[in-house]
């Protein structure tokens, strides 16, 4: 009698636990379901293009909701006055987007990094408070690794910091150590080198942590192991991303609270 009476109370116990606490997969549908909002697609008006509407990369919406974080090399094309091009922000979800003009309000090209400014403001995401996340934190990503062909879908994928080490993808030889190369091994500009598949059109997707779901890094970009053309067949599996430091740092200095 009294084993069952501490089985039947057991039972009742997990079956509590359990709807307080859900397995992992559950929040982590949750947690990703809460941050598709804040995603967005950074891209190009051009009214006399082939394609009005161009899809250039990936970005996120932060601070209090007015302000995006993308790439420097996503946003540093030349607009062009006498075709009347803009850059553009694609949000929601689907094959009807909204769509709304921003413009350029900050930009680092050293962390390749950039600010842009909403006229309408959407669901902000939390940016992490330490400067660095440590080795084998647990990380997803979500962006838009092939554009918008089929419409407007982030994909989310997952993976883990393998080391905090130079802005420097590794040269073959000492002949590919250019004198840039060997000044950013000077200043000491450390970036995070992931384990986690990512694509081109990632470029500018906020990197947060599994459990807490805070940004922790922007994606700026992939290792290419073979030809940028077999990239999307052969990924590397290897990608890189700014800590968020430096994306706080250059809100500060531009008169952004965050």
């Amino acid at each position: 009698m009294v084993n069952k009476i501490f089985l039947f109370s057991l039972k009742v116990f997990l079956s509590a636990w359990l709807l307080s606490n859900p397995p992992f997969a559950t929040k982590l549908s949750d947690l990703v379901s809460n941050i598709k909002p804040s995603i967005v697609g950074v891209g190009l008006y051009d009214p006399l293009g082939t394609q009005t509407h161009q899809l250039m990369g990936s970005g996120f919406v932060f601070g209090d909701g007015s302000l995006v974080a993308t790439n420097y090399h996503v946003v540093s094309i030349e607009l062009d006055p006498s075709k009347v091009q803009h850059l553009i922000i694609f949000s929601g979800q689907g094959r009807k987007p909204k769509i709304q003009k921003v413009k350029v309000v900050a930009t680092d090209p050293l962390h390749d990094l950039a600010i842009l400014k909403l006229e309408k403001a959407l669901k902000p995401i939390t940016l992490a408070t330490d400067e660095y996340a440590p080795d084998g934190t647990e990380i997803l990503l979500t962006g838009f690794p092939i554009g918008a062909v089929l419409g407007l879908f982030p994909a989310t994928h997952r993976g883990i910091i393998a080391a905090t080490s130079p802005d420097v993808i590794p040269s073959a030889n000492s002949r590919g150590l250019s004198t840039n190369i060997l000044k950013r091994l000077d200043e000491q500009f450390l970036i995070y080198q992931l384990d986690i598949t990512a694509y081109p059109g990632n470029s500018g997707s906020p990197i947060y942590d599994s459990e807490t779901g805070e940004v922790i890094g922007v994606l700026n970009k992939v290792f290419v192991k073979e030809s940028k053309e077999s990239v999307l067949e052969k990924p590397s599996g290897i990608s890189y991303a700014i800590p968020i430091k430096y994306l706080k740092a250059l809100a500060k200095s531009s008169g952004y609270s965050i």
